[in-house]
């Protein structure tokens, strides 16, 4: 049996005008600043003008730790918005923007999957409206200010060996990891050693994502942390007078982009930075800006709850003083019996004892949503046709010992018609109470907010620091930055910093190698395993699949 690629689905569409999208939402022309027919971006001043006293629902979509059987969070949670406007609910979509990188590079496509995607599928993952060049822009053009202040005399008395700021492309390019920069003539700048991040991990996508309007983003563009002076004084951005053109480069793309899913349901596709070494959410104007002119949000946190979902709800909400009225967990049985053990290649084959065996996985990140941050939730199973009653059935009976309900989702080739059944779930769990909580206070310490991360959220019995990490805290407490949030950077792939342990790891410490301040952002990144802020281009990448065809129709992006 053979089924349409995304981007065939997704080029068979009838795709609406943006004019007639914004209708839905009560946004006229005049709101709406068009880019072609069916892309537009929205003004955030209309979160000034267009107050409504009715609060929206904000519903989180997370998932279990991701493996190579895929899970499906971003198909789900577009799957779930359309289901919504089935059963009569006015709802939007807010997503993060697909980054070049893994679009080229191990992902492919970013745009939701089978008759649950938002179109126009190959700008969304491509160029869209220029935001990722945009925030490219701003980086570099700090990393210029820098460089050229040095050069011409250095007045701030910047030492050029702590310079922390890295110059960025929106690419994966392990190449570019580490470069010696300044070389030539005199007049070429300085000699000294640099590197490259992937845009997406750039703190200017964070503050970019984090702000809630231009003031505020100026304000966290100045509060950035370049590098240290001779005396080993932090040196910010506004010292350099370089947060005022950093945020002119940024007025347009810090208004949300409109788009749609295939069904027509609004969708705001806007911001995205990495979940597993930044907070992996989409901005918080997008957020507000969807929660002001729909009654239900649908949004999503990137990877597994304990990273997108904990940084979405220890981060974002606090920032932006908001909080999910729902979560929904996204599994397959398929990554389950991963988790427990089965190799890639025999997921298809029924194995009751592997899926148990993965299944705490899943319950961890149960656990996590509603003992530690006391939440409702839903599990959405992703269906895939190869799983069994007996499979589907023994999840639910371990969800439901936890009180949780457990939905089938079929959006992928049903679009929302399949995701019905988990609307309503939703719905329910909207009108519960809750008492949100956050894993950890910011009054405590840098090293007790990162121990309650570790041990509440990853299971760890403990945190180990090294030497270097334990001298920046102390360095960071001085400065007075110890009462702002904690970023995790660890790998994606368990709930450990070992990627190799799977399902719910135990007996097992995490090591903080390295601490990083992210005060534009407004937080502190606490670094643990191998994670890099410039991944590399697998072995066969999907760049090689892409292609485009003499009437301009673009082919390989899923």
């Amino acid at each position: 049996m053979t089924f349409k690629s995304d981007i065939e689905i997704a080029q068979e569409s009838k795709t609406l005008h943006i004019r007639e999208i914004g209708k839905k939402l009560g946004l006229t022309e005049d709101d709406l600043e068009f880019y072609g027919k069916y892309k537009a971006k929205i003004d955030y001043n209309l979160l000034k003008t267009h107050k409504r006293d009715k609060k929206a629902k904000l519903i989180l979509t997370t998932a279990i730790n991701p493996t190579p059987a895929g899970e499906g969070k971003t198909t789900t949670t577009i799957g779930v918005a359309d289901a919504l406007q089935k059963i009569g609910k006015n709802s939007i979509v807010a997503l993060r923007e697909p980054s070049l990188g893994p679009v080229f590079g191990i992902k492919g496509g970013a745009a939701g999957g089978g008759y649950a995607q938002v179109v126009p599928m190959e700008d969304i993952n491509l160029h869209f409206t220029g935001d990722m060049h945009a925030i490219t822009s701003a980086n570099n053009l700090l990393c210029a200010a820098i460089d050229n202040h040095i050069h011409q005399g250095n007045q701030l008395n910047i030492d050029p060996r702590t310079i922390t700021w890295r110059r960025c492309v929106d690419m994966n390019d392990r190449q570019l990891r580490n470069i010696v920069c300044g070389m030539g003539r005199k007049v070429d700048g300085i000699v000294r050693e640099d590197g490259f991040d992937i845009t997406v991990a750039s703190e200017v996508m964070a503050a970019f994502c984090l702000a809630n309007n231009i003031s505020d983003l100026k304000e966290k563009l100045g509060n950035i942390i370049i590098g240290y002076t001779y005396e080993n004084l932090p040196v910010r951005a506004k010292e350099l007078n370089a947060n005022g053109a950093m945020a002119a480069l940024l007025k347009d793309a810090l208004k949300p982009n409109l788009v749609q899913t295939l069904e027509g349901t609004p969708a705001i596709v806007h911001g995205g930075p990495f979940a597993n070494i930044a907070h992996g959410c989409n901005s918080i104007i997008a957020t507000k800006i969807g929660m002001n002119f729909a009654d239900y949000v649908v949004t999503e946190g990137g990877f597994g709850a304990d990273l997108g979902a904990e940084k979405f709800l220890d981060i974002k909400c606090r920032m932006a003083d908001i909080k999910p009225d729902a979560v929904i967990i996204v599994v397959t049985v398929r990554a389950l019996k991963y988790n427990g053990g089965v190799d890639k290649s025999n997921l298809n084959e029924s194995n009751l004892k592997a899926l148990e065996a993965g299944l705490p996985n899943l319950l961890k990140h149960i656990e996590n949503i509603t003992k530690v941050f006391k939440l409702p939730a839903v599990v959405a199973i992703n269906e895939f046709p190869t799983d069994t009653e007996e499979e589907i059935n023994l999840i639910k009976e371990k969800c439901n010992e936890l009180g949780v309900n457990v939905a089938l989702s079929q959006v992928w080739s049903k679009g929302g018609e399949g995701g019905i059944d988990l609307a309503k779930e939703v719905v329910r769990l909207c009108e519960m109470e809750n008492d949100f909580e956050y894993a950890y206070s910011l009054e405590c310490t840098i090293k007790e907010k990162i121990n309650d991360i570790a041990t509440k959220i990853y299971g760890a019995d403990g945190v180990d620091f090294t030497k270097e990490a334990e001298k920046e805290i102390a360095n960071l407490e001085k400065l007075g930055y110890g009462n702002l949030p904690i970023c995790m950077a660890k790998t994606q792939y368990s709930l450990s910093d070992d990627p190799s342990k799977l399902g719910r790891p135990s007996n097992f410490r995490i090591t903080v190698r390295k601490i990083n301040i992210s005060a534009g952002a407004g937080f502190i990144v606490a670094l643990t395993g191998d994670i890099m802020k410039m991944p590399g281009l697998p072995k066969v990448p999907a760049a090689q699949r892409i292609d485009i065809d003499e009437n301009g129709v673009i082919s390989g992006l899923f």
